[in-house]
């Protein structure tokens, strides 16, 4: 069902570096096709929310380099539906600048905000939630976000903590990625579900959240929200996030708030976010290696992921529990137990050769 008062922030600025060296500050995680499905992440997600949105109510917030991929992944969109932020400032500010958009545009707009980049298996469930959470929060002066079913102690993921177990509930706490020990305990304890980082609330509610919550950011933006649509966007924000604190949504605003509700949703949610999650949605041969190449081979190779151009004949020989990229001007071998280390790859080879290989 679709409405009129309805719209979609996909988020899409970051630079995906734990896929490195695949995924670049040229050509980020989110125009990547990681999983071998045909389509981009943020393609995924235009589609997935074009089934309940009207076209012109998308907005993009990404990095200005990105524009113009952006509109090559999503033709769809109008140039003046991708905000450009100059430089990252975490997802606070880019949820206000996209806030205080609609709000020059819709002051009754409803709000569903998005990473670019996760994966949902169960769309039709999903949409199902998203429809329940619009409703709740069209009745109520609510700030929601949704929360998986945790199938594991996952120590990569944020946790939610409910009040109750009904589908909607009030949320006592967030917590942040904890560690093997307090991830197994939230699991056995029943209260607790992942943090998915998707949110919906009516865009007069969260504007409100920044002024109690954040009262520079909502100070900063809007006191350029004229400015917002017209020739003068572009000086005005760059004036704002070069003033504007790094924060995320979360920690600025949802943790403090005394009106946030959870709706619990299982519908095979992951971020995504390494190659070690990658490798548990890839098809895997009988040996569990996942290959995107018909070109690759493998001997005594085992429980592997090996991500190769699809034009090179690779051999792999000896390996198990291997992560193995090759792009054209970076080739990285590094065992999956080790792929926390990546960041530092990325940072030793900064100070070598400044960004021409990140």
């Amino acid at each position: 069902m679709t409405n009129s008062n309805r719209y979609c922030v996909i988020m899409a600025g970051g630079i995906g570096s734990r896929f490195w060296p695949m995924s670049r500050q040229a050509c980020p995680k989110q125009f990547l096709d990681i999983l071998g499905t045909g389509r981009s992440f943020i393609r995924h997600t235009y589609e997935r929310f074009a089934k309940i949105i009207p076209n012109e109510n998308f907005l993009v917030v990404t990095n200005q380099r990105y524009k113009r991929q952006v509109l090559e992944h999503i033709p769809e969109l109008d140039e003046s539906q991708i905000l450009c932020e100059p430089i990252g400032r975490n997802t606070a500010p880019c949820i206000a600048y996209a806030a205080h958009t609609l709000r020059k545009k819709n002051p009754d707009a409803e709000m569903i905000v998005s990473p670019a980049d996760h994966l949902i298996l169960n769309e039709e469930e999903f949409i199902k939630i998203v429809d329940a959470c619009s409703d709740f929060v069209a009745q109520n002066s609510a700030l929601m976000t949704i929360g998986i079913t945790p199938s594991r102690p996952e120590t990569g993921y944020g946790y939610i903590q409910r009040s109750n177990n009904n589908s909607i509930s009030k949320v006592k706490c967030f917590t942040e990625k904890p560690n093997l020990e307090l991830a197994q305990a939230f699991l056995e304890c029943g209260e607790f579900l992942w943090n998915s980082g998707i949110f919906i609330w009516k865009v007069r509610d969260i504007i409100e959240a920044f002024k109690e919550h954040l009262p520079e950011h909502y100070a900063l933006f809007c006191g350029i929200e004229d400015d917002l649509g017209t020739e003068r966007e572009r000086d005005a924000v760059n004036r704002v996030f070069s003033g504007c604190k790094a924060i995320s949504i979360d920690y600025g605003v949802m943790e403090k708030a005394t009106n946030v509700y959870v709706h619990t949703g299982d519908f095979g949610w992951s971020d995504v976010g390494t190659w070690g999650s990658a490798y548990q949605h890839l098809r895997k041969d009988r040996y569990a290696n996942a290959t995107n190449n018909a070109l690759t081979k493998t001997y005594n190779t085992r429980n592997s992921l090996i991500a190769t151009p699809k034009d090179k004949v690779t051999v792999v020989s000896g390996l198990k529990d291997y992560i193995v990229v090759d792009t054209d001007d970076v080739l990285m071998i590094c065992p999956k137990h080790e792929e926390q280390n990546i960041k530092s790859f990325i940072e030793d080879i900064r100070y070598d050769t400044g960004d021409k290989y990140i």
